[in-house]
């Protein structure tokens, strides 16, 4: 898993007339919600959110890493890719070893080889220049004060900084979040991060050229490129050209009742969970989906068999649209009602095992199937205005503290921020054995293939706006955002009850349970349907708003730190 579990707390559900935030940390969430009682906008919150995200859970996201975003302004829905990119200089052998292998995993991951030119800070830029309303400096200030006044380590931080195994390799690193014996530092620990708070400020001044340019990028540049172990090959050119994508966003019928809007490729999520949610329209309702209130073995297998079906899709066909053509010719043919019924046809009474990816518009597969790797990391921020505007912003530096590599922005100064190792979504292998290419291999100035799902769900009679939803959690995310959808929308449960449901997932192999999350029965009954079953923590962490009578009810997932606030 991209982070482990920290434990489990019951939350209850929020209810606000007007605005709402939520978000992974107490401190992100009081920020976004400052932002709003000053007068700003869902824009204005987000972006001062995601600064104190990157302060207070630097494991997760950070000015370091990359972000999609979706913005609704009360006529039409935008969306905006801040994915990072491959610097000019790497290939698709990028990962391959000097044994002409595949390079372990963790190898890849730690140090400058992984680390893609970050692009939050432009994206939320562009963004903003757009469609905020507050001054771009003022959306800085929560995030400028918690950093110089410090803030307090939380259990979830210090049990992650304990656990983590490579972290203490980087000098910058160690020196800020351990003790001179190597022990993380202590709950309730007040941390001052005195380089990040520099590096804010000048981008609060300069804007994202601050961040881009000048000192803080050669400093970001070098400490990829000498890495002792592990550099990469990232330039100031790199850095420096950086360009956000305003993209079009893909809006999806559910149910001839809902419109879901989500982003395109790069990113899987959207695609994935439409996939497995019309896939389950193609087939006769289970009559009884719950078991107990949970979802029951007959639901939970249906279930599984729409995913290996929409995963074979997804390593074949998604992948940097500006790299690969979508399959016939436009993305959404992934998701054509009468493909999805073709695909359906094979799901019967036991698991059709590993699924072969489908023709859309019957033309021939290109590409090879990627292998199965792990993916990691990120946050979720939704966000309502007074307006009834909305963001939905998902936002990752990959896995736990990404490339376990920290920059003080040549201040200096103690802190700084994490760098990410997007990279790693890349495929290792650029090819399969016949020599295939793999559509989301490594190539010069491309975006990695995600599975960040943003989803704003719209009512499709009157175009109201009815949830703002998101998670992290790797591959797992469409999973997560699609069991939401289903348990508020399908079965009735309110908010919070869907968030609590427990996680499951199947990525075309075994499908995985959350661990304590189902009684044995459930996965007996799946093994007799022919599925292997394997549990797994799946520490989710989903922020979810959802449209109420009274206006507006926020729900934060109960398996990590995050908090709702509204007015």
């Amino acid at each position: 898993m991209p982070e482990a579990g920290t434990g489990r707390a019951d939350k209850a559900a929020v209810v606000a007339r007007r605005q709402m935030v939520t978000a992974a940390h107490p401190l992100a969430t009081q920020a976004g919600i400052e932002m709003l009682r000053a007068g700003g906008n869902a824009v204005d919150a987000a972006v001062a959110v995601q600064m104190v995200l990157g302060l207070v859970e630097p494991q997760s996201s950070g000015i370091g890493g990359g972000a999609f975003l979706l913005h609704w302004d009360g006529r039409e829905v935008s969306a905006w890719d801040g994915r990072e990119t491959a610097p000019a200089a790497d290939d698709e052998k990028l990962f391959i070893g000097a044994d002409g292998k595949p390079m372990p995993l963790m190898a890849a991951i730690v140090g400058g080889r992984s680390v893609g030119v970050p692009g939050a800070v432009r994206m939320l830029e562009a963004v903003h220049r757009r469609h905020g309303r507050l001054p771009w400096v003022r959306l800085f200030e929560p995030a400028i004060r918690a950093a110089s006044d410090g803030f307090a380590v939380s259990a979830r931080l210090h049990a992650l900084l304990e656990r983590d195994p490579a972290l203490r390799e980087d000098k910058q690193a160690r020196g800020f979040y351990y003790r001179a014996d190597g022990s993380a530092l202590p709950v309730g620990h007040v941390l001052r991060n005195r380089a990040l708070a520099e590096i804010l400020q000048r981008i609060a001044a300069q804007g994202s050229d601050a961040l881009h340019a000048g000192p803080v990028a050669a400093d970001l540049v070098a400490r990829v490129r000498s890495h002792p172990g592990n550099p990469g090959r990232m330039s100031n050119a790199d850095v420096a050209g950086y360009a956000a994508v305003q993209r079009m966003p893909i809006c999806t019928s559910w149910k001839s009742i809902y419109r879901i809007c989500g982003m395109p490729p790069p990113s899987s999520g959207h695609l994935a969970m439409m996939q497995i949610l019309g896939t389950l329209e193609q087939l006769p309702p289970v009559a009884r989906p719950l078991n107990g209130g949970i979802p029951g073995a007959e639901w939970l297998h249906v279930y599984a068999e729409a995913a290996r079906l929409a995963f074979a899709d997804r390593a074949v066909y998604v992948a940097d649209p500006s790299f690969v053509q979508a399959p016939a010719g436009r993305w959404d043919s992934l998701l054509d009602a009468r493909y999805l019924k073709s695909r359906a046809a094979p799901i019967g009474e036991r698991s059709i095992g590993i699924a072969p990816a489908g023709r859309p518009g019957g033309e021939p597969i290109a590409f090879a199937p990627q292998p199965n790797q792990p993916e990691s990391g990120t946050s979720h921020v939704s966000v309502v205005d007074a307006e009834g505007h909305a963001v939905a912003l998902t936002t990752s530096i990959e896995a736990a503290f990404g490339a376990r590599l920290m920059a003080d922005g040549g201040t200096g100064l103690p802190g700084g921020y994490l760098l990410n190792n997007q990279l790693t979504d890349f495929s290792f292998e650029p090819a399969d054995a016949q020599g295939r290419p793999i559509a989301n291999r490594v190539q010069p100035g491309k975006r990695p293939r995600s599975s960040m799902t943003p989803t704003l769900v719209f009512d499709a009679r009157d175009g109201r706006l009815l949830m703002v939803a998101g998670s992290p959690l790797g591959p797992v995310i469409p999973h997560l955002v699609a069991k939401t959808l289903v348990g508020v929308f399908d079965w009735g449960l309110d908010v919070q009850e869907a968030v609590a449901l427990p996680n499951f997932a199947n990525f075309n192999g075994p499908t995985v349970l959350e661990t304590g999350g189902f009684p044995a029965a459930t996965a007996a009954a799946l093994r007799a349907r022919g599925h292997v079953v394997v549990e797994a923590e799946l520490p989710s962490g989903l922020q979810v708003i959802l449209r109420s009578v009274h206006g507006w009810i926020g729900a934060a997932d109960p398996r990590r730190e995050g908090t709702v606030q509204g007015d």
